[in-house]
């Protein structure tokens, strides 16, 4: 094949002049490309592993001998995952909705817009490595835990931050993690406990909103014997209970600001007192703590104690909320569902392409654990995130096409982060028409972007 790292094309048209047309015009995009003339000769190369699987076929739907939808299944049947695109003759779009039943990634209408195929084949590039990506990950999950089954992510973001909680994780620094309400701020902390040298010990979370301020000391420091009215007994408060191993501070924004005062004595001399007892006794204790808010604006703000941010901050971990790495979104709901699935007993649903596109553009205001739930409503039959294009869908062959086309929108708009133009372009149509196609379909924005 000729060309580079784009994506790995094989071509296959009976027309000779097409053929190299494509070949050449793919070839200087970026693609490596491979141009066949008969689908027969395409299957017997495939079959014998002559050749490796490309990224993505490209088939005209009429040829002599084996046709494109022959080639399709022929294709389908080797590796169920190679996307296939199939090139359409003016009213051929029955053959063409039929090829869509049975597998088929896209299809385009002859003549076709040359920057229209290359945004196709870029979309079905990334849904042949995404494939891969999920087997992958299946193949780690039964291989035994492991960080990239915690932090499941092939996007930047999550890659450095598995990077650097490897190499803290055997580090006695504070930590605090930065993130919004459920992007897994507790599974990172989880993490930097279990595959450090800690492990052995107990990994004790405190929820600080969760707590209430009259029973906090008692709970968290312990308390000897008649301090108060009903303790009869000595107990062990949570930091003790803690001693070699990690405390987890969760929504340390919500702790009042008398206790802040008595934490930050705690994380400086590494001792505690419990309440009716005079006598300091020293802890090894690794804290975690974790906020949704600003701590640094909190504390110009006087919301919270300066010096306690200053103490907890000796190294920071953000995590991106879900709509900034919509890309991680098929593996981490692809993960959920197996593991629900497995947790009830059923076998795993299928995930139809207008789901998939639902589940890429919506907004994820609750991150992850959002994403999660709708994995667990997806196995049980109840989902919430009903596609948009299911109104458009009435059976019909225009109503197919409608819901198709509302589908290819919604992936556009998702790749391109909620932009119109990018979208337009990428769809190869005037930003106007994609407009008036939103306003038809009823798709918005993604809220979160321009």
């Amino acid at each position: 094949m000729t060309g580079s790292g784009r994506g790995r094309v094989l071509v296959v048209d009976d027309d000779a002049d097409l053929l190299a047309s494509t070949c050449e015009w793919l070839g200087a995009t970026g693609f490596a490309v491979e141009g066949v003339a008969l689908g027969s000769e395409v299957l017997r190369r495939l079959g014998t592993g002559a050749a490796a699987m490309p990224d993505v076929l490209v088939t005209d739907i009429r040829m002599p001998g084996l046709d494109g939808l022959a080639v399709l299944e022929g294709v389908k049947r080797l590796d169920p995952d190679t996307p296939v695109v199939l090139l359409t003759g003016h009213g051929d779009i029955a053959l063409a909705v039929q090829a869509m039943r049975a597998g088929a990634h896209d299809f385009l209408e002859k003549p076709y817009d040359a920057d229209h195929l290359v945004a196709v084949l870029d979309r079905a590039v990334a849904q042949r490595r995404l494939a891969g990506e999920i087997r992958e990950l299946r193949m780690r999950v039964a291989g035994g835990d492991t960080l990239e089954t915690r932090l499941i992510g092939n996007d930047a973001a999550m890659v450095e931050l598995r990077r650097r909680v490897a190499r803290l994780a055997d580090v006695d620094a504070d930590v605090l993690i930065v993130g919004e309400t459920g992007t897994g701020k507790e599974v990172v902390a989880r993490a930097l406990h279990d595959y450090g040298k800690r492990s052995e010990r107990p990994f004790v979370a405190i929820n600080c909103a969760a707590v209430p301020e009259t029973i906090f000391e008692s709970e968290v420091f312990g308390y000897e014997r008649g301090a108060f009215t009903g303790a009869l007994n000595r107990r062990i408060g949570k930091i003790e209970h803690a001693d070699g191993g990690t405390v987890f501070l969760d929504e340390i924004e919500s702790m009042p600001l008398a206790l802040q005062t008595k934490i930050l004595r705690l994380l400086q001399e590494r001792q505690v007192e419990p309440l009716g007892g005079n006598r300091l006794k020293p802890v090894d204790v690794r804290f975690v703590a974790a906020t949704k808010t600003d701590l640094k604006r909190a504390a110009g703000e006087s919301r919270f104690r300066s010096d306690l941010y200053y103490r907890l901050s000796t190294v920071e971990l953000h995590l991106v909320p879900l709509r900034q790495r919509r890309q991680d979104i098929p593996l981490l709901f692809d993960h959920f569902v197996e593991a629900a699935a497995a947790r009830h007993g059923v076998a795993v649903p299928t995930l139809p392409p207008a789901t998939l596109s639902a589940l890429l553009s919506a907004a994820w205001d609750g991150n992850v654990r959002e994403l999660k739930a709708e994995a667990e409503r997806h196995v049980l039959g109840y989902p919430q995130l009903a596609p948009a294009t299911a109104e458009d869908d009435d059976g019909s062959l225009p109503g197919r096409l409608a819901a198709y086309e509302a589908q290819l929108i919604r992936e556009a708009l998702a790749a391109a982060g909620g932009s119109v133009a990018e979208a337009a372009a990428a769809l190869g149509i005037p930003r106007r028409t994609l407009a008036e196609k939103m306003t038809r379909h009823g798709l918005r924005r993604d809220r979160q972007t321009a």
